[in-house]
């Protein structure tokens, strides 16, 4: 068993196992697309690295499952499950880094009459696809999950209102009767 300087990627791979009770590096790549995808994505190379990282340090332990593709199933140790009990219970703030592309594009010169349309047509999809979610699964959610869900679904409402903004700031829901707006980026 070796120390390790635990991450994000860490502790993400932690509590898809924790979660799943067990799980092979796939199933946690599987499960992390499937949930917490939408606001934190891990690679899929770099989820094994985790697991080998996690496995060495003595905080997940490995079973290999005979039969067919011999593959390799792991479960949280002691160890593990304390490290991510740890992790939950630490209240630290890190401050948020947005990643939208279409941001950094408007910030080196894109014109909002081209980026506009196709940002407000994926964000509204995407803010669909969590209401149907919310509607279909919401009662099911644990707090924290639905704690996220709701994150997800006022940041795509967000982004609808700011990529409306950009594309026409004086028909903008966000501006108060009686001021001017300002103009997008660009204009």
């Amino acid at each position: 068993m070796s120390e390790i300087r635990l991450t994000t990627p860490s502790y993400l791979v932690l509590g898809v196992i924790d979660q799943l009770g067990e799980a092979s590096p796939y199933d946690v790549k599987v499960e992390a697309g499937r949930t917490v995808g939408p606001f934190w994505s891990v690679p899929h190379a770099q989820v094994y690295a985790q697991c080998d990282r996690l496995l060495e340090a003595g905080l997940i332990a490995e079973v290999r499952r005979e039969g067919g593709r011999n593959r390799r199933v792991m479960r949280l140790t002691d160890a593990g499950r304390e490290a991510l009990v740890g992790w939950l219970a630490d209240p630290g703030f890190v401050p948020v880094e947005a990643r939208e592309r279409g941001i950094l594009k408007l910030w080196f010169g894109a014109r909002p009459e081209t980026l506009a349309p196709a940002q407000l047509t994926e964000h509204r999809r995407t803010l669909a696809a969590y209401e149907e979610l919310d509607d279909s699964v919401g009662e099911l959610l644990t707090a924290g999950q639905r704690g996220a869900l709701e994150f997800g679904i006022r940041y795509e409402r967000m982004m609808v209102d700011f990529w409306g903004w950009v594309r026409s700031p004086a028909e903008s829901p966000e501006t108060p009767e009686g001021e001017t707006p300002t103009a997008p980026p660009g204009e």
